[in-house]
């Protein structure tokens, strides 16, 4: 292999120039682009060709150069931001951005975003109004509390509600609910930027009435319940419910605090789901505050929502820390639309994408992966491909053990490996994201919509995904 002739064979800079492919990208981006992406792909084939062993690869790559360019401009001005396929199977993905919106809701969305809006503005009164208007009743109306407000996630609502009920003096909790939420970010230190005392009672399996009852003293200001969502423990374990402290509460004059994280509004037992405590049932129970996440169970987006008492939610509102902490007028908007829907369970399973999801039949999801299976084989892809039983899961921190029967597109490749799939896939113009077990490429159909189906089957064709020489190889 003469490494020396295959250098020669790439074009120099000023021949590239004149290639009119290369001139209408001048055209239509700008000189200043195209230099740069020329002289970054021209460095990755001398590289390439350097570690290649061999010839007809290093060649076929040296023939893709102009292409490589192309897409490499293209690139360079296409948001980083995007669209995927979620092919994993995982609903709240938190990865790729928890809970879709609504198509109409979004559409709604983009019509209030794109111009000016009644965001904090009062229509009937004519005067200043406040953003949590749009969706405070609706919340009350749902869950029986009595008011209620929301911030930019459910982490910041736990350090508002601290920081407004609670700071520089004590809030007990059990040690089995000190949990981390994620990205680090752990119950006790932002407790500790509420400036609020964490006082931790009884040990990580069990708790008892008596460690919160000996644990209040003068200086404590509240007691804490933190659903653990994300985890789960079993065995030899104890806790202490809501009903069991509200009565101690009340005899110390104490406000009971629950973050219940996933925030779930139906009860998903009838859908074959475990159960998870409601956010109305905490209401009921005599919770005086109780925060959750918008972008989990509730199927919204990304927001910590505060229902209670009024008298504590006003002080919440007068926070200093709460402007800080606003929603936007996106949030507000897809908020109320989220709402609505719940006025009605059969609505909100119907309309909500993470609880229509959640609730699918599995006739529906068996009768799905038939469908791309034969599409994917219809577009003769070097691969075997056929149905597979496979479970979904509903993540985000939600229903850690929870495991719901579903069904895939499996994919074997015969050419390349699956890491080499699966990197692909994951640099397509429309990435897709799946799922990888041993040699098989898994793409679970319930985190899917049947309309990207032939965009999947035309992306992995057109482009030559699972060739040997493909387009998109070691972008």
């Amino acid at each position: 292999m003469n490494k020396n002739m295959l250098y020669r064979s790439i074009p120099k800079v000023d021949v590239l120039l004149e290639n009119e492919v290369i001139q209408a990208l001048i055209a239509h981006y700008s000189r200043e682009t195209v230099m740069e992406s020329i002289h970054m792909e021209m460095d990755k084939l001398r590289k390439f060709i350097g570690q290649c062993e061999d010839e007809e690869k290093a060649k076929m790559q040296t023939e893709l150069l102009l292409s490589h360019i192309e897409m490499t401009v293209a690139a360079m001005h296409t948001p980083n931001m995007r669209m995927v396929v979620n092919g994993t199977g995982t609903i709240l993905h938190t990865n790729l951005g928890r809970a879709p919106i609504n198509r109409e809701h979004m559409k709604r969305i983009g019509a209030i975003a794109s111009g000016y809006s009644n965001l904090e503005y009062n229509l009937e009164a004519g005067k200043r109004g406040e953003r949590y208007a749009h969706f405070e009743k609706l919340l009350c109306k749902i869950t029986g509390a009595e008011a209620a407000m929301a911030v930019n996630n459910n982490a910041a609502a736990v350090m508002l509600i601290l920081s407004s009920l609670a700071k520089g003096g004590e809030v007990v909790v059990s040690r089995g609910e000190l949990v981390e939420i994620g990205g680090k970010f752990r119950i006790p230190d932002v407790m500790e930027q509420s400036g609020a005392a964490l006082v931790e009672v009884g040990t990580t399996n069990k708790t008892h009435y008596s460690d919160y009852e000996d644990a209040i003293t003068e200086e404590t200001k509240a007691l804490l319940k933190v659903h653990t969502s994300n985890y789960r423990i079993v065995g030899f374990t104890d806790t202490v419910g809501i009903d069991e402290l509200i009565p101690l509460a009340k005899e110390h004059n104490l406000p009971v605090i629950e973050d219940l994280g996933s925030g779930v509004l139906i009860d998903l037992s009838k859908y074959g789901i475990t159960y998870e405590p409601t956010v109305q049932e905490s209401i009921r129970k005599g919770a005086d505050v109780v925060c959750f996440s918008g972008d989990k169970l509730l199927g919204g987006p990304q927001a910590g929502i505060i229902i209670g008492k009024k008298k504590y939610i006003d002080r919440m509102k007068k926070n200093q820390l709460t402007r800080a902490l606003r929603i936007d007028k996106f949030t507000a908007a897809a908020l109320e639309l989220v709402l609505q829907e719940y006025l009605s369970e059969e609505k909100a399973v119907q309309n909500l994408p993470v609880l229509r999801m959640i609730t699918r039949p599995h006739e529906e999801i068996e009768k799905e992966a038939r469908t791309l299976v034969r599409m994917l084989r219809r577009a003769q892809l070097p691969a075997k491909v056929e149905v597979q039983k496979c479970e979904s899961q509903i993540g985000g921190g939600s229903l850690p053990l929870e495991r719901i029967p579903s069904m895939a597109a499996a994919i074997r490749p015969e050419k390349i490996s699956v890491a080499e799939l699966e990197e692909r896939m994951r640099h397509l113009p429309v990435p897709i994201i799946p799922r990888t077990t041993n040699d098989t490429i898994l793409l679970d159909v319930r985190t899917m919509e049947r309309q990207l189906f032939s965009l999947v089957a035309s992306q992995l064709k057109e482009l030559d995904v699972l060739e040997e020489g493909s387009l998109i190889e070691g972008r």
